[in-house]
């Protein structure tokens, strides 16, 4: 699992990210992932009340370390915004590369900033923009 100081780096990325952007980035990090890491991940989303933002633009990234598992679930707005079929798919192959070289909290941070970019290009940030969701990573088990 993560360290404190790893941790804060992690939501420190996600801070700095949504200064560009309306959209809602969180990331779980859980400690086992039994089944589909994608559902786990929807029930998570869930359980957090991200599905709750105004413009529907939340992004979850779950991570399942022990379980080398791992998904991105975007909600009904960022996923109508998607132009190209496979970006989740490519974010989560480029996290789990940093992964493999042992570099857990950069791959995280990877992730949360290619998923700030689309959020960015899709939902700038608005004048009267409220971050409407905990930048704190939620540790999960």
């Amino acid at each position: 699992m993560l360290k404190k100081e790893e941790l804060n780096t992690v939501s420190a990325t996600i801070r700095g990210t949504e200064t560009c952007t309306s959209g809602e980035i969180r990331v779980c990090v859980a400690r086992r992932c039994q089944g589909d890491p994608l559902e786990a991940a929807y029930q998570k989303f869930v359980q957090l009340g991200m599905e709750d933002t105004r413009l529907r633009n939340g992004v979850l990234i779950y991570v399942a370390p022990t379980n080398h598992k791992a998904a991105i679930y975007g909600d009904r707005g960022v996923e109508e915004s998607l132009e190209r079929p496979g970006f989740w798919d490519d974010v989560l192959e480029e996290m789990l590369s940093y992964f493999r070289e042992g570099q857990m909290v950069e791959g995280i941070c990877h992730a949360v900033t290619q998923v700030g970019q689309l959020l960015t290009t899709r939902y700038p940030i608005a004048e009267n923009d409220v971050n409407e969701l905990s930048d704190e990573v939620v540790i999960d088990g």
